[in-house]
């Protein structure tokens, strides 16, 4: 009969304890939380959003597009682009606050694409159309313009949330930029010669009438307060039909007219705030007097 073995004395020796999650203590948890928002932090930060990009990426290839056709000598082509740049250009803001992928990449990128959509082309598209038959005073109304929309947007993104939403301070830059393609598109589409002597110096004066309104200090109706999700009367629905039936009648004419009242408005409406404010000081001025009376 064959001996038993000898037991193997194991060595029994403590474990260090594996960090479940039950085990953690309060501070290994908060340290762990605070990494992992850290973590997701950076990740927003390096990451951008796509949708409202895509719609900032396609304004500013539109207003790319739009020099190339100016180039090319296709002006009327290039007046749509830079129509179809404004539109893209609305879209992409209220995209992203609808759809809350607000960054501040997103900002830059669409101040950027601004500028080249609707300050640098403009100035180009009508400095190749008529603004070079009029020598060294031609590129000066393109450069007035061109520096006029880039200190408009350099004044916007400093005033953001600062600023009174309901209007703009001076002409946005996409309307300016509808002023010069509206002209444009109006005069190719009526087939209007550039041998005439004034046509130059009209889109002169507007170029010019655009670049500085932009750095002004009009208030213009900005269309931020309104919200499409409240209801509106029904007659609102039928004005928006009678404009969708009226620009489908006669794009360039219709537009270039609404853009010109547009362009005017924030004057209109400085000079009645202008007037308001005086009548007001005024009138403080007489309730003053009167009080003093009194009290004598």
């Amino acid at each position: 009969m064959t001996g038993f073995k000898p037991r193997v004395t194991r060595d029994i020796r403590p474990r260090p304890t594996r960090l479940f999650r039950h085990n953690r203590t309060v501070q290994e948890r908060i340290a762990r939380r605070s990494l992992r928002v850290a973590r997701q932090q950076l990740l927003r930060k390096r990451s951008v959003y796509l949708l409202p990009n895509a719609f900032t990426t396609a304004a500013l290839f539109c207003g790319f597009f739009a020099v190339v056709q100016a180039m090319n000598g296709r002006f009327e082509i290039s007046a749509i682009a830079i129509f179809v740049a404004m539109v893209l250009d609305g879209m992409d803001g209220r995209v992203a606050r609808m759809t809350h992928t607000q960054s501040a990449f997103g900002e830059q990128f669409d101040s950027l694409s601004d500028m080249v959509s609707f300050g640098v082309a403009p100035a180009l598209v009508i400095y190749e159309w008529a603004l070079k038959d009029l020598g060294r005073w031609g590129w000066l109304a393109a450069f007035i313009y061109c520096a006029g929309a880039a200190l408009r947007l350099a004044r916007f993104n400093t005033n953001i949330g600062v600023a009174d939403n309901r209007y703009f301070q001076g002409l946005p830059s996409p309307a300016a930029a509808a002023l010069i393609a509206g002209f444009l598109w109006l005069a190719t589409d009526n087939r209007v010669p550039l041998k005439l002597n004034y046509l130059p110096w009209i889109a002169f004066c507007l170029t010019i009438y655009a670049g500085i309104t932009m750095v002004s200090n009009a208030p213009f109706y900005s269309g931020k307060a309104l919200d499409v999700r409240h209801r509106v009367p029904f007659a609102a629905v039928l004005l928006v039909v009678v404009v969708f039936v009226l620009v489908s009648s006669d794009p360039p004419l219709i537009l270039f007219c609404l853009f010109i009242m547009y362009g005017l408005s924030g004057y209109v409406l400085w000079i009645k705030q202008a007037i308001s404010y005086k009548f007001n000081l005024a009138r403080t001025h007489n309730i003053a007097n009167l009080s003093d009376h009194e009290l004598k």
